[in-house]
């Protein structure tokens, strides 16, 4: 199979121990089954790839007019997630193809990507990590940001200023991660560390060789 990963839903974080009984801290992932509902090549999209669907145990209840046809259209039943993964030009990969966990070995190293947890409007001091003001009585100084700007010149806030907002649900790469464990029978990959997002997160697993 010349897919380089698959999509997965992230179960949980646990520990496994080791043979010399140091506790492991790993992270437990739902990955696959997979299936190819589009193939994409370099004549006629400009580049090549495969669009893979992840094939969950719970039925697609609802489905856009577009999305129904394209999957109509591969002869597939709908998927809720769909990710595409880069192939080599000429690689022997159709539609209806399964790629499964055990493209993954323990000791492989791989690359996974996920939306990290939503934290809602936070301060400076949580956000950016700012140290904040004197916690004296009358201070008034306690977690604000402080000064955000001269005010004779430019007179105006740079752009790029550290300040409270919206923190959290963002993209995040974690490269490097180490297979601990994989078990095809129930779709399972195990994982050194942790990985973005929560328990639930649908993540998009890259073998450290394809770059992406």
């Amino acid at each position: 199979m010349s897919v380089q990963g698959l999509i997965g839903k992230k179960v949980g974080m646990t520990q496994v121990y080791a043979d010399d009984g140091r506790a492991i801290p790993v992270t437990v992932i739902e990955a696959g089954p997979c299936v190819v509902v589009q193939r994409k090549s370099a004549p006629k999209d400009g580049y090549s790839a495969v669009q893979l669907g992840l094939v969950e145990a719970r039925k697609v209840k609802r489905v856009t007019k577009p999305m129904k046809g394209h999957f109509e259209k591969a002869g597939l039943p709908p998927c809720r997630v769909l990710r595409e993964f880069r192939v080599e030009a000429g690689a022997e990969v159709k539609v209806g193809d399964k790629v499964s966990v055990d493209l993954f070995a323990a000791g492989d190293t791989i690359t996974i990507i996920g939306v990290s947890k939503g934290k809602g409007f936070q301060g400076v001091v949580k956000r950016h990590h700012f140290r904040g003001g004197a916690a004296t009585h009358g201070s008034m100084f306690h977690r604000a940001p402080g000064s955000i700007g001269a005010s004779a010149f430019p007179s105006r806030v740079l752009k790029g200023m550290r300040a409270g907002g919206h923190m959290g649900s963002d993209r995040v790469t974690v490269r490097n991660v180490e297979v601990v464990r994989v078990d095809a029978a129930t779709n399972t990959l195990v994982v050194r560390g942790s990985v973005p997002g929560a328990g639930g997160t649908y993540l998009v697993i890259n073998k450290k060789a394809s770059g992406r």
